[in-house]
């Protein structure tokens, strides 16, 4: 960690206890690193590995191609989201966009994601799977939610149904195809794994 980030996350963080959601917004903006907000505090977000990195821009790559010419947009890693019920700011890995997006005070922060893609991570894949998706699913445009394991051949996926139930699908191998019903879309597991070298560390 260099002496400016270090000063920096001492500005960020310092003693303060609680900060408003607009001063978040100027401090965030500024910052070399991004932060979450939730509900008054403001959490260093962590840095991403290779396999994290391979992921996510597998993802992009393979869904811009697929949408191309379509009504939906696909946003990776800096974009970030606005989740007005539970007073949170974060910065999904992937989100994808049907239409154009709604935004929430400037041209940075979004708040209609259609469907929502995380990497985990060990520091964050329980907050992933539990309080985050508590946060996420207060989002009514919001109709999936995938989680995909960086170290091993693992992505679990949520989606909603016409009776606003959250149903469960498990993917555990390369030769499976994750069918993303909100796009009307298929993707090879195998294309979301490539170049991935799988560590197990459960």
């Amino acid at each position: 960690m260099t002496a400016t980030i270090i000063e920096q996350k001492e500005t960020l963080i310092g003693d303060k206890k609680n900060y408003t959601s607009d001063e978040y917004l100027v401090l965030d903006e500024k910052a070399e690193y991004k932060h979450e907000y939730r509900n008054g505090k403001i959490i260093p977000m962590a840095g991403g590995t290779i396999n994290h990195n391979q992921i996510a821009g597998n993802i992009y790559a393979n869904l811009k191609f697929a949408l191309k010419g379509l009504k939906y947009r696909v946003f990776i890693g800096d974009v970030r989201l606005w989740i007005p019920r539970y007073n949170q700011y974060t910065y999904p890995d992937v989100i994808i966009l049907s239409g154009e997006p709604i935004y929430h005070k400037g041209n940075t922060t979004i708040t209609n994601p259609l469907l929502i893609m995380e990497v985990l991570s060990q520091s964050t894949q329980d907050y992933d799977r539990g309080t985050k998706f508590t946060y996420y699913r207060s989002i009514s445009e919001l109709q999936e939610y995938i989680l995909i394991d960086q170290y091993n051949c693992k992505i679990e996926q949520f989606s909603k149904n016409n009776h606003r139930q959250w149903l469960l699908r498990e993917y555990e191998a390369l030769e499976e195809t994750l069918s993303l019903e909100s796009l009307n879309l298929q993707l090879n597991i195998a294309d979301i794994y490539e170049q991935v070298t799988f560590e197990d560390h459960q």
